[in-house]
């Protein structure tokens, strides 16, 4: 189904099958932005435009479309700044935002440099332009919330440049940083090379996930990857430049994350077809000695958008109001068992919150 083709189009899935992928993905490359699908008149509102809340005027990137999801006047405990994934917009947010604002944490979700309704759309800013920008929105969200304590939130490549905003340092006032499944994978000098190569060569060829003899599923819900596949702010076609840089922000990333400073939440699912399980207990194993670390057995690759997001916001929310309690779906505990497993055969113990919530499907 067209439908299930969005994990590849949102999260394009790089690994060892792209060298002899190469020659199938350049023939099947296009020149020109896919157009936008047009859903079933009975699921109108699957591609619904939902207009900014505000544009925030960001120095150094100009005019930014931002939903605002804010808690009750008087009840507020917490400020977010909410950073999406590859391809994907401001939208990410809007199942989690409205939970996390009615528990007191107000969620600022900004489209990214080259994403969403950006100017530059369809473009690649840079990993440096990329963090430097939401460091001045997290900045500029902090001194109009004094005195109330700010976290960065990250889905995949979000995640990625929360790794980056925390290691370069300089950002005292962040309370902490929540990672969701970042996209923190070194892929290696031969890939990033390649890609380079072909981002010089023709920078105008797009890709959609077509062309790669790949299959993957991003989340278990089928209305969340019908919204994200129908919502006319998703990117369906990436350019070689982006893609390009998407392997470098993912490689620096990854050998980035053992210099975050701060609080550190890390969420990864067991289901997540999209970072590599060897990745992730890399990079786990690289994080501050006090981050926090929590796996969702059921979990996908878009942890908020699947069957397993009540779950993973309850997490977050007990994170946030008592980092030093365990995590209500007993996932910190679930993260030492895989951690210490073999890689792909680790068995989660069955008492386990995690593992018993998985099992019944409403």
């Amino acid at each position: 189904m067209m439908i299930r083709r969005i994990a590849v189009l949102s999260n394009l899935r790089l690994s060892r099958l792209l060298y002899p992928a190469f020659l199938m993905l350049l023939a099947g490359c296009a020149t020109h932005d896919a157009p936008t699908p047009v859903p079933p008149p009975r699921h109108a509102e699957l591609g619904r435009v939902v207009p900014p809340d505000r544009v925030m005027d960001v120095p150094g990137t100009g005019p930014v479309p931002m939903r605002i999801w804010h808690a009750p006047a008087g009840g507020q405990k917490a400020v977010v700044l909410a950073l999406h994934g590859f391809n994907d917009s401001r939208d990410a947010w809007e199942r989690p935002g409205p939970v996390l604002a009615a528990r007191g944490i107000t969620v600022y979700a900004p489209d990214q440099p080259g994403f969403g309704a950006m100017p530059d759309r369809g473009g690649w800013r840079g990993t440096d332009g990329m963090v430097a920008a939401a460091r001045a929105e997290a900045t500029m969200i902090h001194d109009e919330n004094p005195g109330v304590p700010l976290y960065v939130m990250g889905e995949s490549m979000g995640g990625a440049l929360a790794v980056c905003m925390s290691a370069e340092g300089g950002m005292p006032d962040v309370a902490g940083y929540i990672l969701l499944a970042p996209a923190v994978w070194d892929l290696g000098a031969g890939t990033d090379t390649t890609l380079n190569a072909m981002a010089a060569i023709a920078p105008r060829w797009r890709v959609t996930g077509r062309e790669l003899p790949v299959h993957v599923t991003a989340s278990d819900d089928m209305l969340a990857l019908a919204r994200l596949y129908y919502d006319p702010l998703t990117l369906r076609a990436t350019r070689m430049p982006a893609l390009a840089g998407l392997a470098e922000l993912m490689h620096r990333a990854a050998h980035e994350v053992g210099r975050m400073h701060g609080p550190v939440l890390a969420v990864y699912g067991g289901r997540d077809q999209l970072v590599p399980a060897r990745a992730m207990t890399r990079a786990w194993r690289h994080l501050p000695q006090d981050a926090r670390r929590d796996f969702i057995p059921a979990g996908y690759h878009l942890l908020l958008r699947g069957r397993e997001a009540e779950k993973v916001t309850r997490d977050i929310i007990s994170w946030i109001e008592r980092p030093d309690a365990f995590l209500p779906s007993g996932g910190d505990i679930a993260a030492a068992t895989w951690r210490d497993a073999p890689a792909g055969q680790m068995k989660v113990p069955f008492f386990l919150p995690a593992q018993m919530d998985s099992l019944v499907r409403k």
